[in-house]
């Protein structure tokens, strides 16, 4: 069949034609059908479909993208062995109501289908005309859904479908290395098996938590959001690179002598400025605006029984820092004072203690569905980042590495900026950027004279 338009974002038509969808099962004849609870971090974090997209470009022999198929064929049951996650359905618990993990091996998703067009025709700058034309729709129990599309140009593109509630994106990232690495070599070189053991997060009897805690969240309810047309006419999604130069541009402008900034506190301080200098100049007064940042937990742990728990750790362990500040104290700040305002949000936080609350604060709220005040972005203008970048990235799966990984979601009716920032393949450095964005803030960067966020173009991905 054919499917004009197939994530249904608007973006226009794209001639895609679906060859084969069908379900791949783990191998092993020992598994056994159970159901498995997420933990409270996993209902935190809560549904939502997902997607890693990734772009390789034209392989050397027209009958290769065959063998791109056979090998997810050959390979996804042994991975699905580990991660049998990705073989399960999500459903509801016909007593809580709460969602849960049916294990039962049905299977992951495999579509294989084609595009009538070159990879070089889409506008890479933006999402809804690029990337998000090719993540084709799939079931929302699925868990899994790997889609591959070989191009006209002889290229092809691998989305890999997921939902948020079964992991974060170390998780995912962790999943994508281990599958290259046994589709390239036959076995998992550098990772252990995962951990799925959900029972390390445990909320304490009685569930104790801070006033604070509370004060952090929302209700998520689409009645008490923007509308569907506000939300559209607010908000762009345009694609970016940052090249590895400016990064360290901003790092040393970003560093003092007695303290060297990292990538991320560098460009979250020269983003944080950006949206200062926007909201300065808006019609509406403003005077606060922050910065937010979902941080990998794992590394920051320090408790005997969660570290070594935390190595390979298949689930949600994402938690929410956010910064406020006033307008014009982040425009008069130097870059690295900035800079030391981002570490100090992100730095400041008791892991530990956070995490238990969190997880004592859910036991108490299941049944809500809530969100954080930052991430609903309603009052204070908010920008988000979640940076895929800082985790090792592995894909080549035996084709070479693609030229782009990207994380892309659907924002529907957020009110706050959000960044998915990812790790251009093949280690050079630079990132790529999903952006979800205010018009305003977009032209800002687009306009900057150092030139940091410039629009992704298909020459620079070397598919032109």
């Amino acid at each position: 069949m054919v499917s004009p338009n197939a994530t249904g974002s608007g973006g226009g038509d794209l001639p895609i034609r679906v060859l084969r969808r069908g379900l791949v099962k783990a191998s092993d004849p020992s598994f056994e059908p159970h159901v498995a609870s997420f933990s409270n971090l996993d209902l935190y974090a809560g549904e939502g479909q997902a997607s890693i997209v990734c772009l390789y470009p034209k392989l050397p022999n027209a009958g290769d993208f065959q063998a791109v198929v056979a090998a997810f064929e050959s390979v996804l049951p042994s991975v699905l062995n580990v991660f049998y996650h990705y073989a399960g359905r999500i459903r509801s618990n016909p007593s809580s109501g709460l969602p849960e993990l049916l294990c039962d091996n049905q299977g992951a998703e495999l579509v294989v289908g084609e595009v009538q067009a070159t990879m070089a025709s889409l506008d890479y700058g933006l999402a809804e005309q690029s990337l998000k034309k090719i993540m084709l729709p799939y079931a929302e129990d699925v868990t899994l859904s790997v889609q591959l599309l070989s191009f006209a140009c002889g290229g092809f593109s691998v989305v890999w479908g997921n939902n948020d509630i079964v992991h974060d994106g170390h998780a995912i990232t962790m999943f994508l290395r281990m599958w290259s690495q046994l589709a390239r070599t036959g076995s998992f070189i550098d990772d252990g098996p995962p951990n799925h053991d959900r029972s390390v997060f445990r909320p304490r009897s009685p569930p104790s938590y801070r006033a604070s805690i509370s004060d952090k969240f929302a209700m998520y309810d689409h009645h008490q959001m923007v509308n569907g047309l506000t939300a559209h006419d607010s908000f762009v999604e345009r694609l970016y690179y940052v090249e590895a130069s400016d990064i360290a541009s901003l790092r040393e402008m970003a560093s003092t002598k007695l303290q060297r900034s990292s990538r991320v506190q560098a460009v979250s301080a020269y983003l944080w400025k950006a949206l200062a200098g926007v909201v300065a100049a808006s019609r509406v007064h403003e005077e606060r605006c922050c910065m937010g940042w979902m941080v990998d937990a794992r590394r920051r742990v320090r408790a005997p029984e969660l570290v070594p728990a935390m190595r390979n750790y298949f689930g949600n362990v994402a938690m929410y820092a956010i910064a406020d500040a006033t307008v014009e104290e982040i425009r008069n700040k130097e870059l690295a004072e900035v800079a030391a305002m981002v570490r100090e949000a992100i730095t400041s936080i008791d892991y530990d203690e956070y995490i238990q609350e969190l997880v004592d604060w859910v036991e108490e709220h299941k049944t809500e569905r809530r969100i954080e005040k930052g991430i609903l972005g309603l009052g204070t203008p908010t920008l988000n980042q979640t940076v895929f970048a800082s985790f090792p990235l592995d894909t080549d799966f035996g084709f070479g590495d693609a030229v782009l990984a990207m994380p892309m979601w659907d924002f529907e009716r957020l009110s706050s900026g959000y960044l998915s920032v990812g790790a251009r393949p093949g280690g050079d450095g630079s990132w790529l950027v999903n952006a979800y964005i205010w018009p305003r803030l977009a032209a800002a960067l687009e306009s900057d004279q150092q030139h940091i966020f410039k629009p992704l173009t298909a020459e620079y991905l070397g598919l032109a």
